[in-house]
């Protein structure tokens, strides 16, 4: 059952500001129809049906968040630490245009020298900030230093020690701690993303604190089942250690597998996620999973192998969450690193990763077949290829009970590529078999941007409808708490 509206509270989010006689011309205006068409019917729609869910919680049911933050509640060090150094969506784009990842602070896997004074960083961020005009990502800034910590100039090459001198002042207060954050965003829940094998004393310690913010972990299996993997060998000693059992065969190594996702619901765990290049499905038999899994531990599996395992284990996960209710998410298609030399130098997840094409039909044939009637079973099925929506996704979300379509992810986490999302699924799928809106960030000040132009964008498309008179105002009324949490809730069995 969908939920109603929360009750509203006061607008968290700055208003543009009237300039006053003699007030500085470059304050920052973050104008409050922003991201709305300029028809005057669908602008004035749009600005209603977003004022009616402007004030409603934030449900993340999906992100990279740090739980130990919250576990902490320490102050955070410095602007450039908190923003730039760890988000691969800003270094991505400077790297792109010659700027070292030295110099941003981004740390070498060898040790070797890298930028330290964060005031530098900082620095040469505002001096190439306008690379980010036109993109999410300046959008998300530019909403970010507005409307939570108040900043009213725009960031630029003369602006940045200012600014980053006005950041820090506020970053040392309680207001800005990170439970006090959470709590001023609204944040009813917030899903992290946890290795099988990860303790999850964080969240332990959140819990014990006696503090009520809602933290949840989220189990993710990848390295336990990429066979080819470097460290999958220690991976699986680790899991065996902490499930209690050594794992010499198939069944030892599913009973682990099932010992952890019962200890992470222990834990508030209300989903899994899974990533891998193809979401290809096939159902292996009993011994065949455990010739593939013996030759690799004897270290002599092959990519053959690889892709046989990883296609049984999504079956063999999509069981599990059958039996144990936790939802199941696939990320798919991308193809990670792929500058070799960067992930050499500094490791993996630093802004080189890219989409490829990707088969959805008769890759999730054999899972679906298996799964996607089941009444306890929910897939939430993300892509990086939009030639997918109209063809596969949205007649497979359209059919089979079990699927829900993920929100537009990472390269399309964007106004465009939320429009294209909305204009090519909904027509088929229709909203409810959507999944609402997930931030997927590991910078947690950005998310109350992220989920705000999520719903501008929503209001504008059904403005859109409405103008049109495909839908009625009192229909798209109902249907804009949906888009902006309830769909969450529902979709991720938050109740």
């Amino acid at each position: 059952m969908i939920r109603a509206t929360l009750p509203s509270i006061a607008n968290p989010h700055i208003i543009a500001k009237q300039h006053a006689p003699g007030s500085c011309e470059n304050l920052l205006m973050r104008h409050p129809d922003r991201y709305f068409d300029s028809d005057p019917t669908v602008r004035g729609i749009a600005r209603e049906l977003y004022r009616s869910v402007a004030n409603m919680a934030l449900v993340c049911p999906h992100g990279h968040v740090d739980p130990r933050m919250f576990a902490d509640n320490s102050p955070y060090p410095d602007p450039a630490t908190l923003i730039v150094i760890p988000d691969h969506y800003i270094f991505r784009m400077l790297y792109s245009q010659g700027i070292a990842l030295e110099r941003l602070g981004v740390r070498r896997t060898d040790g070797g020298a890298v930028e330290q004074d964060p005031r530098r960083i900082w620095q040469l961020f505002a001096e190439n900030f306008r690379l980010y005009r036109g993109t999410p990502t300046g959008c998300w800034i530019a909403d970010e230093l507005a409307m939570v910590f108040g900043i009213e100039e725009p960031l630029n090459a003369a602006s940045g020690m200012r600014i980053y001198d006005q950041l820090c002042e506020k970053l040392a207060t309680p207001e800005f701690l990170p439970r006090a954050l959470f709590e001023r965003f609204r944040i009813e829940v917030l899903c992290t993303t946890d290795a099988a094998t990860d303790t999850l004393e964080f969240h332990r310690k959140i819990r014990e604190s006696g503090w009520k913010g809602r933290v949840v972990p989220t189990f993710r299996p990848d390295l336990a089942i990429d066979i080819l993997h470097p460290d999958w060998r220690r991976e699986i000693e680790k899991l065996g250690a902490l499930a209690g059992r050594e794992i010499v065969d198939f069944p030892s190594y599913i009973a682990a597998l099932e010992n952890r996702r019962a200890f992470f619901k222990s834990m508030g765990a209300v989903s899994t996620d899974h990533a891998c290049v193809a979401p290809h499905t096939e159902q292996l038999s009993a011994g065949e999973a455990d010739n593939i899994l013996q030759r690799a531990l004897a270290g002599h599996a092959d990519a053959i192998d690889a892709r046989r395992f990883t296609a049984h284990m999504l079956i063999e996960m999509a069981r599990m969450s059958s039996e144990d209710g936790l939802v199941m998410q696939l990320h798919p298609g991308c193809w990670r690193n792929h500058n070799l030399g960067i992930q050499r130098m500094f490791g993996a997840d630093k802004g080189c990763d890219i989409p490829v094409a990707t088969e959805y039909t008769a890759n999730l044939h054999a899972l679906l077949n298996a799964f996607g009637n089941h009444p306890k079973f929910r897939l939430v099925l993300f892509t990086l290829d939009e030639s997918t929506y109209s063809r596969e996704l949205a007649p497979l979300a359209g059919h089979y009970p079990a699927l829900r379509l993920g929100p537009p992810w990472w390269f399309h986490d964007s106004l465009q590529g939320m429009i294209r999302y909305r204009e090519q699924v909904t027509e088929t799928a229709g909203v409810y078999n959507t999944a609402g809106f997930n931030d997927d960030t590991r910078a947690f000040p950005s998310i109350p941007a992220r989920h705000d132009l999520s719903r501008r964008m929503d209001a504008n498309f059904l403005a859109r409808l409405v103008a049109r008179h495909q839908i009625e105002m009192d229909e798209a009324m109902e249907m804009m708490p949906d888009l902006a949490a309830n769909l969450a809730r529902e979709t991720y069995r938050l109740g």
